[in-house]
């Protein structure tokens, strides 16, 4: 015993040194199942996991999609995606601003990065949106809560992991997310339009306020992306329309992508980028499943140790009321997504929270929405969300700045996410 808490001990330790987080689970599972019997032959529930996991077909659509995403980040569309919203309801009280606001999710919807959003649009929209004369911390405040949007839209990753680890039908996920997607999406889009309708400041004299998109520049700018318009086409017919497998959609996106920017539009060179680009990609999602693959392997220890069995006995012993339950399971995902990154809440975090919330009575896949929402939130919430501090490196800015920046988004995401617990059937709505 004594040797496992010294083994804890140093695990802890390399973890505060920033060790890689694979070979962290990979240490704290190997302990674990070895401290079962002290024997190593208890580690080859670890190969039986990843071996079971490499089964999963559905598996092959994270690297395909994480390819296509990388791909798309180095070239034009998200600006020319940009443009398009720009002149499609620019011209409404803070039109911009809600342009920014769907470039964001659609942006983090393919690349299943929020931090990559706020790196790669941040260049383009706050110098658009200053000369704008939109303010600085209402600006600051926007993209650094919108580069988490997107994640309930498909190809979302997180989305695609989640179903992985927890055996869900991930066409029904995207079914379940899409209308709190596009609610959450509304909801801030509202908050911009009042803001800059009922604003007592300077009235905003660049933007085309009052004034219709002329339908010529509307096409002009759908025509400039046009070639970009399939890949949604082909999301929405693949998942949401049951004609073809995750796995199925994800490959013939990437086909696509591959043909349309290195041989169509050529913004990528075939033999000089896409090697780097293909090596970047394995990297990522190399790193998720080997994280998923050892993650596996310490649900396999908890079940045998029945530790979720433990923790509901102890929560029924506070209460058994299912909606206390829900407004407590929403404080602890916050502050889990404050301090991990998704893919790793999601390998580790819902293997133990899943069977607790089924004892309760809660729909697995309106937890898989309630849980994806909470770490879109906790992306941008006080004090130690990620995003805060990307946008601190990439805006120049103090985080404390960003932290009143981002307060009153974070404020209506928490009211949209009470809303989102607490009426299942706004996710539900499409599944059932």
């Amino acid at each position: 015993m004594n040797l496992f808490y010294l083994s804890i001990f140093f695990i802890i330790g390399f973890a505060l040194f920033e060790a890689p987080l694979f070979t962290i689970v990979a240490a704290f599972t190997a302990v674990c199942l070895y401290s079962i019997n002290y024997e190593w032959s208890s580690l080859q529930l670890i190969i039986i996991e990843m071996n079971r996991l490499a089964s999963m077909p559905v598996l092959v659509a994270l690297p395909l999609f994480t390819f296509a995403g990388c791909l798309l980040t180095e070239t034009k569309a998200p600006k020319r995606f940009m443009n398009f919203m720009q002149t499609l309801i620019g011209w409404l009280p803070g039109g911009l601003a809600i342009a920014a606001i769907g470039s964001c999710a659609f942006f983090t919807a393919l690349t299943g990065a929020s931090g990559v959003t706020i790196v790669a649009l941040g260049s383009v929209l706050y110098p658009i949106l200053r000369q704008s004369l939109y303010h600085k911390n209402f600006t600051l405040g926007l993209l650094t809560t919108s580069g988490s949007l997107g994640l309930l839209f498909p190809p979302s990753l997180p989305v695609i992991l989640y179903g992985v680890v927890n055996q869900i039908d991930i066409r029904q996920i995207f079914k379940a997310a899409l209308i709190p997607g596009i609610l959450l999406v509304l909801v801030l889009s509202l908050y911009v339009f009042c803001h800059q309708l009922f604003y007592a400041g300077k009235p905003n004299k660049t933007e085309n306020t009052g004034r219709a998109a002329s339908l010529t520049r509307v096409k002009d700018a759908f025509w400039e992306g046009i070639w970009e318009w399939p890949i949604i086409v082909i999301l929405i017919i693949g998942v949401y329309g049951g004609f073809a497998t995750i796995a199925e959609v994800s490959a013939l996106i990437l086909l696509y992508v591959i043909i349309v920017e290195c041989f169509i539009l050529r913004e990528v060179s075939f033999f000089m980028q896409l090697p780097g680009i293909m090596i970047e990609s394995a990297v990522l999602s190399g790193a998720i499943i080997v994280i998923l693959g050892v993650a596996l392997g310490l649900t396999g220890y908890l079940v045998d140790e029945k530790i979720p069995d433990q923790i509901i006995a102890g929560l029924s012993a506070l209460t058994q009321n299912k909606y206390l339950f829900l407004a407590g399971l929403n404080v602890f995902l916050l502050a889990v997504g404050c301090i991990m990154d998704i893919f790793s809440a999601i390998v580790i975090v819902v293997p133990i929270i899943v069977p607790i919330a089924l004892k309760y009575g809660i729909d697995p896949i309106h937890l898989c929405v309630i849980f994806l929402i909470n770490l879109e939130i906790g992306y941008s919430t006080p004090p130690v969300g990620i995003n805060l501090f990307i946008s601190s490196i990439r805006f120049q800015k103090p985080v404390t700045l960003l932290y009143r920046a981002s307060l009153p988004y974070l404020l209506l995401m928490i009211l949209f996410l009470v809303l989102i617990t607490y009426i299942p059937a706004l996710s539900l709505f499409l599944v059932r």
